[in-house]
């Protein structure tokens, strides 16, 4: 199903932010931190707390369990079959089939929009508003963590 995103998302809102908490919470539990290399290049990129930082690798990312959140995360782009990594505050989920260090370095650039927000209920809104405007692909924080992604594309060590 097709969603009028402008209209719905103001009321998906505050189940997408709950979403993005729990999925943030299982990674923090489960993933790894990043390696010596990872932090140096976290914070190149500007990351304060590059050390709270958690990378779950997974076969595929997760999708919401609630069709409609989960019809629009597919519909923006935002999830799906060919993404690769998402991030959620400190939390970074990461396909094996295609973790790179380019991948975490533009991931960990949205760690730092995030930290720059305040929290994921500040940042999520916003981040969800410019890809309702502009696309996925076109939004603003896209935009800015593709300039990032280079940095740590040279590192000898692999960053997790």
């Amino acid at each position: 199903m097709t969603y009028d995103l402008a209209a719905v998302l103001p009321k998906l809102l505050p189940q997408a932010i709950e979403w993005v908490e729990l999925r943030y919470a299982e990674i923090l539990s489960r993933g790894k931190p990043l390696t010596t290399s990872g932090i140096r290049v976290a914070h190149s990129i500007g990351v304060l707390d590059p050390e709270k930082i958690r990378v779950e690798l997974v076969e595929s990312l997760p999708l919401p369990d609630d069709q409609t959140l989960r019809d629009v995360a597919l519909q923006t782009g935002l999830l799906g079959p060919d993404m690769a990594g998402v991030t959620f505050g400190h939390g970074i989920y990461a396909c094996t089939d295609h973790v790179t260090n380019r991948l975490l370095a533009h991931e960990c650039r949205h760690v730092f929009q995030y930290e720059d927000a305040g929290s994921i209920a500040a940042f999520l809104p916003v981040y969800l508003q410019e890809i309702v405007e502009c696309g996925y692909f076109e939004s603003p924080f896209e935009a800015d963590a593709r300039q990032y992604e280079f940095i740590g594309s040279c590192e000898p060590n692999p960053m997790i």
